[in-house]
């Protein structure tokens, strides 16, 4: 694999969200070509559309797992578990370099603008941000648990 951390960040630092980020880091393992892995991840920035929920680095990682190891047969009861465990040692070990799965506590103390319109990618905005190292925190557990069979 390459080095899907550092391509993480960059792509942060492009302008794509943060799920964008972490997501369409991974084009070269899902095969989706980049604009539809942009599209696919879209919603699920800013802790899905700027609410502040799940940080969209997880959600861009889940979206991974879903396609690299996920099921499919909604009667396979024992696939499902197991892609959940999956999903769930990826949150756990997200949380426990980054204190929380949830955007909202990641970003204490940073105001975020009304209403949905997102900020501009500034100096200042990169400065109080630490999204480009959560991506790249993402991407590292990621790889990790992919290299897992």
């Amino acid at each position: 694999m390459s080095d899907h951390a550092e391509l993480a960040k960059s792509l942060f630092i492009e302008g794509y969200n943060c799920s964008q980020a972490v997501f369409c880091a991974y084009c070269d393992v899902t095969g989706i070509e980049i604009d539809a892995a942009a599209r696919m991840a879209s919603s699920f920035g800013g802790g899905l559309g700027r609410l502040r929920e799940v940080c969209g680095t997880v959600s861009g990682a889940a979206l991974v797992l879903g396609i690299v190891r996920g099921y499919s047969d909604p009667k396979d009861y024992a696939a499902k578990k197991a892609h959940y465990a999956l999903v769930q040692e990826f949150a756990r070990r997200f949380r426990e370099v980054n204190g929380s799965i949830v955007c909202r506590e990641l970003l204490k103390g940073i105001s975020a603008t009304e209403g949905g319109a997102p900020e501009a990618r500034t100096e200042a905005y990169y400065r109080k941000r630490p999204c480009p190292n959560l991506a790249y925190c993402a991407a590292e557990i990621l790889d990790e648990i992919l290299k897992d069979p």
